[in-house]
């Protein structure tokens, strides 16, 4: 324990002052050994998407390009629904009541990846301020209808 003497003034007794520091060490022990504990255990968690285009090589192999199709795909994440555009022809699924049409959208792009059976890519553009799990419900539709390779363009919906 610390120890604080006061040499004493006035001819009177001194001033012994202990400070007890146990209950500061205790708990800054219990604090670094929780920040150590969690530190080492958090993980970031991370979507798998397809489009690494800008991403470093980590290796000197030079894989084969997968085949694709030059015919861009992209679904775009609206307020009123999803607008689906292949090629140059677009089609609309509007919302049904509050939700988004998930399901004509899936069967939509399941005919898509029939007629087009080597497409395995797609664009996702979603609106600024709408919320972040409408754009991981079109993610899984789209994987979902069999098009692994998900790019999320950045730039905004027109």
């Amino acid at each position: 324990m610390a120890h604080v003497d006061d040499g004493g003034g006035n001819g009177k007794r001194s001033a012994n002052v202990d400070v007890n520091i146990v209950p500061v060490i205790d708990l800054m022990s219990v604090l670094i050994i929780f920040l150590l504990i969690s530190a080492v255990w958090t993980q970031t968690s991370m979507i798998q998407i397809g489009s690494s285009i800008y991403g470093r090589k980590t290796s000197t192999d030079v894989a084969p390009p997968t085949p694709k199709l030059e015919i861009p795909l992209r679904i775009d994440i609206k307020d009123y629904g999803y607008r689906l555009l292949i090629g140059k022809k677009i089609k609309n699924f509007p919302k049904v009541g509050e939700e988004y049409d998930k399901k004509s959208l899936r069967d939509e792009l399941i005919k898509i990846k029939e007629l087009y059976p080597d497409k395995v890519d797609s664009i996702i553009t979603i609106s600024d301020h709408l919320l972040y799990d409408d754009l991981i419900n079109g993610m899984d539709v789209v994987i979902t209808a069999g098009f692994a390779e998900v790019g999320i363009a950045t730039a905004g919906v027109k």
